[in-house]
């Protein structure tokens, strides 16, 4: 007998679905019944919301042989696999299961490690070291998560699991010999011979990771333009490029993203997906530090001046380009970075190397004369207006940790936001003046850095202030939302994710 879940499946499936050639489903080749003699399963991609759906039968995955079906596709190497995961339907057998599986083949009874969850809420790591093997597994105190990633660096493999909004449980195995060449994919156990299960998949990525011995700002991998609906947590990859892509800002029209890539500004049409240079005249050298006024019609810019010893100068020209950048900052006085404007558009603030040490400054548009809103030996970067020019949102070192902070215009009365252990960066309030959302770094590196290429979390908190809540898992890091990014409507953010 068949569950009725199959019927919500094909429900679900009555927009198109998109089937590429060599049946390519989605990022997958295929998907394949394992160990299942009656009651095939399907797998399906919905490309309108990036969603799959896969519904299987088998009697377990346990002991020696596994039965499920299997979404697929190859890998080699090193590699990071994450879905947020939902079971359809109350189901029938409380120990259905679905998650990821790496196996060296498509055998029932193959060498694998699996990050499972089950319908009543067990979550574990489960493997078989060789080919018909009992199943071993470590069992995770996370209890019914529907966030699951799967990790391989070598012989370690580590499973991450949370429940949307929260942080990570991990659990590991080391030295778990698979093959360099497997197959990677999600799977759907019914564990019931009679019965089909299903669930759903969102949020699905399947991450090649950078070389542990990369060189930092000289070597890159490829990049992910994506964008995130706040409310929903749903995640649109709108482009993928072989090249380093950083910072996207949103015009305040709605209509373009501009990112950054090569030394050069790019614009993405969000209706047509048409990309474009944007014509910086001389300045073709330029970093990741690009904001635009509040009405968008200036576009300030961070490029490195070939006669200031290519330090970073600050310059600005109309949004749409097609102009000569006019300089802000004098030649003569240290890296200057640039991360925001005033309303009023009279006065930029930005990140400066003066004096030994990197501080906030605010700069006069039409003079160039800076002032200096903080003195600290630490860190202090990554500041913003408010849309109202009542605040100055940053974030610093001061304290240990790099936590966010408030202080007035005039560098007065600082405020300490978050507090916890992770190393928070770029503040960035909605334009409802709502939400503020920024980027936590791990809390194991060092507080003055935001490196390339690292699991990181993009938090939430209320404008006011409170305890934030994670709203994207991401591998990504320096690059990834360096600049405002919010939607005109304070509705999503656009950010920037890796993967080679």
């Amino acid at each position: 007998m068949k569950s009725a879940v199959l019927f919500v499946i094909l429900s679900l499936l009555v927009n198109p679905v998109v089937m590429l050639a060599q049946n390519k489903i989605g990022l997958f080749d295929n998907h394949t019944d394992i160990g299942i003699d009656k009651n095939k399963g399907i797998a399906q991609y919905r490309a309108d919301k990036q969603l799959y759906i896969i519904a299987g039968s088998g009697e377990n995955m346990w002991s020696t042989n596994d039965h499920f079906q299997y979404l697929w596709t190859t890998l080699q190497g090193d590699f990071i696999l994450r879905a947020e995961v939902n079971f359809l339907g109350d189901g029938v057998d409380p120990h259905r299961k679905t998650g990821w599986s790496v196996r060296n083949n498509l055998n029932s009874n193959s060498a694998h490690v699996s990050a499972t969850v089950h319908g009543d809420g067990l979550t574990s790591l489960q493997y078989r070291r060789a080919p018909g093997n009992d199943t071993e597994e470590v069992q995770s105190p996370d209890e019914a998560p529907d966030v699951i990633q799967l990790e391989r660096r070598g012989n370690l493999f580590i499973m991450s699991t949370a429940r949307f909004g929260e942080e990570f449980t991990t659990v590991q195995i080391e030295e778990l010999e698979l093959d360099k060449e497997v197959y990677v994919g999600l799977f759907m156990c019914s564990h019931n011979t009679e019965v089909i299960e299903a669930a759903s998949y969102r949020n699905v990525r399947i991450i090649k990771p950078a070389p542990e011995n990369i060189t930092a700002y000289s070597e890159y991998i490829g990049s992910n333009l994506e964008l995130l609906n706040i409310e929903t947590g749903l995640r649109q990859v709108l482009y993928y490029s072989a090249h380093s892509i950083q910072a996207p800002n949103w015009t305040p029209d709605g209509e373009k993203l501009i990112y950054n890539s090569k030394g050069l500004l790019f614009t993405y049409d969000l209706e047509d997906n048409l990309i474009e240079p944007l014509n910086t005249g001389f300045a073709n050298n330029n970093n990741n530090d690009h904001v635009l006024t509040f009405d968008g019609e200036l576009l300030g810019i961070s490029h490195h001046n070939n006669d200031d010893g290519w330090a970073s100068s600050i310059y600005y020209l109309p949004a749409k380009g097609d102009s000569v950048p006019v300089k802000v900052t004098k030649e003569g006085v240290g890296a200057s970075y640039l991360h925001g404007w005033s309303p009023d558009k009279k006065s930029m603030i930005f990140t400066g190397d003066r004096n030994g040490q990197y501080d906030i400054y605010s700069v006069n548009v039409r003079t160039g004369k800076e002032k200096q809103l903080t003195n600290q030996k630490t860190l202090d970067d990554g500041s913003e207006f408010s849309p109202d020019g009542k605040y100055i949102f940053f974030n610093s070192s001061r304290t240990g940790k790099m936590k966010l902070w408030r202080m007035d215009p005039d560098g007065k009365n600082k405020v300490q936001l978050t507090h916890d252990e992770y190393n928070d960066w770029f503040p960035h309030v909605s334009p409802d003046m709502k939400w503020i959302v920024f980027i936590s770094f791990p809390k194991d590196i060092d507080p003055g850095d935001h490196p390339f290429y690292k699991h990181c979390l993009i938090r939430l908190m209320p404008y006011e202030g409170g305890t934030p809540k994670v709203i994207a898992y991401i591998y990504g890091g320096q690059g990834t939302m360096n600049v405002p990014s919010w939607s005109p409507d304070s509705k999503k953010i656009a950010f920037v994710t890796n993967s080679q």
